[in-house]
């Protein structure tokens, strides 16, 4: 719908409201902090669980292929902005220092409720 009037003055009027299903959800900031989630009801019925923070981290390291647990140190750098590393929020793409060196977050933790993240060599 364009934005002003028409040429002869008169109103753009919306033609409908937005359906439940196109409204924006809420949005969900992970914190750097002692383990916290909650669930939340989907469409469907499922529950999926999302984070508010967590302290530790699924990390992968490509040389050794193993996975391993470790705690979250710091939040170094945010690509997309430099004050969520700041505020030590947990996003994708972000660079975390953890116990092992240096890890770049793969999935998005406010969505999938744990913090899975690649070693960077």
């Amino acid at each position: 719908m364009k934005i002003g009037r028409k040429i002869t003055g008169g109103k753009y009027h919306a033609r409908r409201k937005r359906r439940l299903h196109e409204v924006d959800g809420q949005t969900r900031i992970v914190k750097l902090g002692k383990y916290k989630s909650k669930p939340l009801r989907i469409r469907g019925g499922d529950k999926k669980q999302f984070l508010l923070s967590s302290e530790f981290a699924n990390v992968h390291s490509k040389k050794t292929k193993k996975t391993k647990k470790v705690k979250i140190k710091n939040v170094l750098e945010t690509p997309s902005n430099r004050y969520l590393a700041r505020q030590n929020i947990l996003i994708k793409g972000a660079i975390i220092e953890t116990e092992i060196g240096k890890a770049r977050i793969t999935n998005r933790p406010s969505r999938e409720g744990s913090v899975e993240a690649v070693l960077v060599e």
